[in-house]
């Protein structure tokens, strides 16, 4: 049962007498407990729902095309509590924040309702056979699962959870009831690569083609692991060994399966120092969230909207223009190849890029999206930075209100005395964002 807390006036629900406070016991004579239960079941033509008013039952029907809304709405979300993880794992992010930020950032989420509405990924130790059933019966696809390793004992040591191992029984069910899975191994130095990478992509590529991709991430270390296990980095020459390996298995899965499954996060080329794989390496980009051809991706539609620059140009031109762009050391090379690309193709534009290292976390942390106002405030305060700065919007929260320290953009630019725009990770935008104008689609 879920309470109604909003009610859409011009929605099929109002017009068929239901207000706000009622409670939805069920529809079509199936219970509700949570968003995944009300929307499936709520793809029918002809629906009845029963409902509660304070102890009073009552049912109302209503006919309407099967994937229509009805203008419910619900206290949460998921109607319902989200799911607290119950590992502690030993590379686990979240442990490794400091004290004093937004507390919503501490929270651990490990949902799988959140997996197919948002993307996020689970470790399938909060889940149970029914849970497994419900997925299977309401065809929940795809789901994404933070596998780390398929060794069971290693999985229990690496999460700090008993389940962790028997839940790998899951994958398999999944797979064999045609549910498509999205796999991601945090890599950490010593403990879950070399040969038991290997015997993870090997058991995987077993599960091909329920499992459709893998992505390969190295473990994200900042400065605060005080107490935590000694995980360590790793070295340029590890990560060309860890790229080595994976590609040799998936040049394998390629030639045998039609499918390369496995990919390394782009983080690994560039600790590698390694050019980025061509874009047909990465197909639809199915990882791309996780980091795996995300710089090839930009890349690759900045250079495409270059074609249609007559698109973008302002009615005046862009004569004088100059502007600034921040982000991490990670994709600096690459902003400064796309800043470089656009100068060279029309005059009268200028763009710096402005590499920030990461204090608040450490150098270990070199993504633009955990880039703080404060660090960007203070290496770039009284800088030129012309008529604009422009910065990744994946430094701001969801709301794109607040940097990961508290500070709002129009903090940032009074500090800095400059405009700030911030860029979704998009070819077209950032060029739209560089000429200062916006984007035509």
């Amino acid at each position: 049962m879920v309470r109604i807390t909003d009610i859409d006036p011009n929605g099929r629900a109002a017009k068929a007498g239901i207000l706000s406070g009622d409670t939805l016991v069920s529809i079509n004579g199936n219970s509700i407990a949570d968003v995944l239960d009300y929307r499936f079941y709520l793809a029918e033509k002809t629906i009845v729902l029963s409902l509660l008013r304070g102890q009073k039952a009552f049912s109302v029907s209503i006919r309407k095309d099967t994937y229509d809304d009805i203008g419910l709405g619900f206290e949460t979300p998921l109607m319902d509590k989200k799911q607290c993880c119950a590992n502690r794992c030993i590379f686990c992010f979240i442990d490794q924040l400091p004290k004093g930020l937004r507390p919503s950032l501490y929270f651990k989420d490990d949902d799988a309702r959140l997996s197919f509405l948002h993307g996020n990924y689970v470790t399938l130790t909060n889940m149970r056979e029914a849970d497994i059933d419900r997925i299977i019966k309401m065809r929940i696809s795809p789901v994404n699962v933070s596998v780390h390793t398929t060794n069971p004992r290693l999985r229990c040591e690496m999460m700090k959870n008993k389940r962790a191992g028997e839940v790998l029984s899951y994958l398999t069910r999944l797979a064999n009831a045609g549910i498509r899975i999205c796999g991601q191994i945090v890599l950490c130095r010593g403990i879950n690569d070399g040969e038991e990478l290997l015997r993870s992509m090997r058991d995987l590529a077993k599960l091909h083609p329920a499992v459709s991709s893998v992505s390969i991430v190295p473990a994200g270390l900042t400065r605060y692991r005080e107490g935590l296990y000694p995980l360590k980095p790793f070295t340029p020459a590890e990560c060309r060994a860890v790229i080595a390996a994976v590609n040799a298995f998936g040049d394998t899965c390629e030639r045998e399966l039609g499918n390369r499954i496995f990919c390394c996060a782009d983080e690994f080329y560039l600790k590698g120092e390694l050019p980025l794989p061509e874009e047909a390496y990465y197909g639809d980009y199915e990882q791309i969230e996780n980091g795996v051809g995300m710089l090839r991706s930009l890349m690759a539609e900045f250079g495409r909207e270059l074609t249609f620059l007559e698109d973008y140009l302002p009615p005046k031109g862009v004569n004088g223009r100059r502007v600034s762009m921040v982000t991490g050391k990670a994709a600096a090379p690459t902003m400064r190849l796309l800043a470089d690309t656009l100068m060279r193709k029309i005059s009268g534009i200028t763009v710096r890029i402005f590499e920030v290292e990461n204090k608040f976390f450490g150098p270990e942390i070199t993504v633009a999206g955990l880039l703080t106002g404060k660090d960007v405030a203070d290496q770039l305060s009284g800088k030129d930075l012309g008529d604009e700065l422009l910065f990744p919007a994946t430094m701001l929260r969801a709301e794109g209100d607040l940097f990961l320290c508290g500070m709002t953009p129009k903090e940032l630019s009074e500090i800095l005395d400059v405009p700030l725009r911030p860029v979704r990770g998009d070819g077209g935008e950032l060029l739209a964002a560089m000429l200062g104008v916006k984007c035509p689609y």
